[in-house]
């Protein structure tokens, strides 16, 4: 009677284990938590709940009827693998991007796709390599932000009924070819030469211009021979030295008039005209 009665004790003790593990598991599966960034897609018997998306905070599901996926709200920052693509001038490039998103409506990342992280991923690759063929290289290198743009665009139009919004793709890295690179230096190089020698030519246009006005304003002989003294005096305070300029025979002519007999000052045409007279 005592073994029987202690087997009665340990069955219903077991039973009683049993219930309340069961009951722990039934409460856990039941109360939901979700932080702020999470929403619950809740399905009950294979159909998604009308009532949208659960969260955030605590609720509660039934047991064995109710079944919920977790979605995360907050932005993906995803690399886009290096892709390589052929511009429309023929040349070939290995390009890498960065593509931002995040779920805007839970129940269509969930029911409508069924990994939204990579078919954003896969979306992104194809156009990436689509858009980049259309456009030269000098575009591609030059206008990053209309690139960029065209790209969010398109991406953002496609992963729309999958309730994904793309906010913004960014073009990391264009690598071309060596031969590309030193092509592009001599190129550039050959710009900067062009460029300098025009402003070196525009510069001796100018240089041209001011003296031609200077010549105009010392085409009296009092002028030249004000810029003559002038110039001697700035070359007289450099260096010690002798300096032999051509004097024009004008500046000395009226001190050669001064000491000359008065009838050799006369004009020569007048005395030849008297003493042909006489």
């Amino acid at each position: 009677m005592i073994l029987q009665a202690a087997g009665v004790g340990v069955a219903t003790l077991v039973v009683i284990v049993v219930v309340v593990i069961v009951g722990v598991f039934l409460l856990t599966s039941a109360v939901k938590i979700l932080k702020e960034y999470e929403r619950g897609v809740v399905f009950r018997l294979g159909r998604v709940y009308e009532g949208g998306a659960k969260g955030p905070g605590l609720f509660f599901l039934v047991p064995l009827v109710n079944k919920m996926v977790k979605v995360d709200l907050r932005t993906v920052t995803m690399d886009v693998p290096p892709q390589d693509v052929i511009t429309r001038d023929n040349v070939p490039a290995r390009v890498t991007a960065v593509i931002y998103f995040r779920v805007v409506d839970p129940n269509k990342s969930v029911i409508e796709v069924e990994d939204y992280v990579q078919a954003t991923s896969q979306i992104s690759q194809t156009t990436l390599r689509s858009v980049l063929g259309k456009k030269e290289l000098d575009d591609l290198l030059a206008n990053r932000e209309a690139i960029n743009a065209e790209l969010q665009s398109i991406i953002d139009e496609q992963t729309e009924p999958w309730g994904i919004k793309v906010s913004v793709i960014e073009v990391k890295d264009v690598e071309i070819p060596q031969q590309m690179q030193r092509a592009m230096s001599r190129q550039a190089e050959s710009e900067r030469e062009r460029r300098a020698k025009i402003i070196a030519a525009e510069g001796e246009y100018q240089a041209a211009d001011r003296l031609r006005q200077a010549a105009d304003r010392l085409d009296t002989p009092t002028a030249v021979q004000l810029r003559l003294f002038q110039t001697i005096s700035e070359i007289s305070t450099e260096q010690n030295s002798t300096i032999i300029l051509p004097v024009p025979i004008d500046l000395f002519q009226p001190f050669i008039d001064g000491i000359k007999p008065p009838s050799e000052r006369a004009f020569p045409h007048e005395g030849t005209g008297e003493g042909h007279g006489g």
